[in-house]
């Protein structure tokens, strides 16, 4: 088969990486390479995922809702209550009901790759390798120790890591990595790495066929930790406090236009012992290296990014290839998916084995994270952050560059507010790359597989690359004729259509019990719940939200009650800092439940 004229498909994705935590959405950080790629290509200010890791990744390889793809909860959430997620679509993996992007791209002949994260199943048939990928590197669970470091498992501290999967596989075989104890830069570093591991699969790549590389990287998720010469760039630079950040980074966005200069800002939501002025100075320097260690991470991640393209270029592919870079959800506010790696108190591993003092954040033998404040900053004018089904865990930044589209005036260096879902994807990428879904009940590989719940931006950019008029125009990707989106995670649910939202917070975890109510178009922020002044259009929507939840299989209703998952709220906002007691989930440090089989 020829394959010349068909694009090659370059998706990158960052890891909990805030929506204005890179310099083109009007961060402070140094992201040159991802600030260029927005300048001729296209940022995207509406565009959703859900609202924490591995559900995202089941919907971007999927295109259709995490509920359907086997991540409609979490693994590190299942193994609490095997029974009360004993559902189809609540496997902890990605499922066999879907074709996978990479088995779709290689089945019509496209050379398929990946480097890097994958948290979508640990067991030896859930791995990259058979799921359509012909060469991978994955780190398998949700997060890692980036210089390879995990002294936790030369001992009996966790036990239950017996039944573990390796941390790493290779081509479906476990990798051992050598640990980098010494900074040495010829020694493993997460985003380093993956990028030279991608590069060279490129290189090695057969040349007459299209290739589609997957850059999924652990950065900037926790542990924070990054070269020195990263994180000094940023000293004192965070010295005022998250909340000095938070407006900073508030006044960029709207110099920029990435959000209305009149948007009104949700209020922080935070525990009171995180607030800056409540800390000691020893507490403030901690966390404000931490902040700092985040930056570097950040832009490290970037340069790596840089080198990517840069190679591109110089193979000559860089006009025939499709170019996405997104977050995978919200910044961070805390410790969560550390128990598959940290066990079950995770405290008490980080005080046996790291140094978190303040000269040795961001080392190999530091674990930190930067707390429910911090992350509030990235996330403004949004609600919260990772998580929750709030603007702030689900909105993200995303920066498209696809030359047939881009290098037109009327779509290079612009930005599009249309809303968007990561569900869309794979279906545009099926399209520019002219492979069918076999669609609902259809056998691919000898399974029936379930159809697309994302749509194609062929026709939208399309359209605004051939009316330079039309990206102001009412012209939109999902118009109010398709389906509502909806998102459920942890008993926390929203759904959109249009300018609407509903959102359902339980009164245990930062809201109030009931349905609440938002027009989007004004209040991007979700500061006035509109509920009791529309209960008719509340009601609308509800009756999409049942349609949802029959047509993708949510686990649901209020008789779950609370979920027992870490909750991310009861931090301090000092390098993670020691949980404050919570009676109503798990929390690390506590200990509480038991693990199931390894998913």
């Amino acid at each position: 088969m020829t394959t010349d004229k068909r694009p090659n498909f370059l998706l990158i994705v960052a890891d909990d990486l805030g929506f204005s935590d890179v310099g083109a959405f009007g961060s402070e950080i140094s992201t040159p390479n991802l600030d260029k790629l927005a300048e001729t290509g296209i940022r995207m200010t509406d565009f959703h995922t859900a609202a924490a890791c591995s559900p995202t990744r089941s919907m971007l390889l999927s295109g259709t809702d995490n509920h359907i793809a086997g991540v409609g909860v979490m693994a590190e959430q299942k193994r609490h209550d095997l029974d009360r997620w004993n559902a189809p679509g609540h496997e902890g993996y990605l499922n066999l009901r879907v074709a996978a992007l990479p088995e779709l791209l290689q089945e019509a002949g496209y050379h398929t790759l990946m480097s890097g994260k994958w948290h979508l199943g640990l067991k030896p048939d859930f791995l990259p390798s058979k799921r359509g990928f012909d060469r991978s590197f994955a780190l398998l669970p949700g997060a890692s120790n980036h210089y390879g470091w995990e002294p936790q498992f030369n001992d009996d501290m966790i036990r239950f890591l017996e039944q573990f999967p390796p941390l790493y596989a290779r081509d479906g075989e476990k990798v051992d990595l050598k640990p980098n104890t010494d900074n040495n830069p010829e020694g493993f570093f997460s985003s380093d790495f993956y990028t030279s591991n991608l590069i060279q699969y490129i290189a090695e790549r057969p040349k007459d066929k299209p290739f589609f590389a997957f850059l999924p990287f652990s950065a900037p998720h926790w542990p924070l930790q990054v070269d020195k010469k990263y994180r000094d760039k940023y000293r004192g630079v965070y010295d005022e406090g998250p909340e000095v950040l938070r407006q900073n980074r508030l006044s960029k966005l709207k110099e920029k236009g990435l959000v209305p200069k009149d948007v009104v800002a949700h209020d922080v939501i935070a525990p009171e012992e995180s607030e800056w002025s409540r800390l000691t100075d020893e507490e403030r320097a901690l966390s404000a290296r931490a902040m700092e260690t985040y930056a570097g991470v950040v832009e490290n991640m970037d340069w790596n990014i840089g080198r990517i393209l840069a190679y591109l270029d110089e193979i000559g592919e860089t006009d025939n290839t499709f170019v996405l870079f997104q977050s995978d959800n919200g910044s961070e506010g805390a410790s969560y998916e550390a128990r598959p790696v940290m066990g079950r108190d995770l405290m008490a591993v980080i005080n046996k084995y790291y140094d978190n003092s303040l000269d040795n954040i961001g080392e190999h033998n530091s674990f930190v994270w930067y707390g429910p404040r911090w992350a509030q900053a990235s996330t403004a004018p949004s609600r919260l952050y990772k998580m929750y089904s709030t603007e702030g865990g689900i909105r993200v930044p995303l920066i498209l560059s696809y030359p047939p589209w881009t290098k037109s005036e009327s779509v290079g260096g612009k930005i599009v507010d249309a809303f968007a879902t990561v569900m869309d994807v794979t279906p545009t990428i099926l399209e520019l790359a002219n492979v069918h879904h076999p669609g609902t009940g259809k056998l691919f590989r000898g399974r029936k597989v379930e159809e697309l719940r994302g749509k194609s931006w062929v026709e939208y950019f399309s359209h605004i690359r051939d009316d330079p008029k039309a990206i102001h125009g009412p012209k939109a990707i999902h118009g109010p004729e398709d389906p509502a989106v909806g998102w459920e995670l942890f008993g926390r649910a929203a759904l959109r259509h249009g300018k609407w939202k509903i959102l359902f917070m339980p009164d245990w975890s930062h809201g109030t019990g009931r349905w609440e109510l938002y027009d989007l178009s004004t209040d991007g922020g979700e500061t006035k719940d509109l509920s009791r002044e529309q209960p008719e259009k509340l009601q609308e929507l509800l009756i999409l939200w049942d349609n949802y939840v029959r047509e993708t299989g949510v686990v649901w209703g209020s008789a779950l009650g609370p979920l027992p998952v870490e909750t991310d709220t009861d931090h301090k906002d000092v390098i993670g800092g020691d949980p404050i007691e919570d009676t109503r989930a798990w929390m690390p440090g506590r200990g509480r439940s038991t693990l199931g089989p390894t998913i």
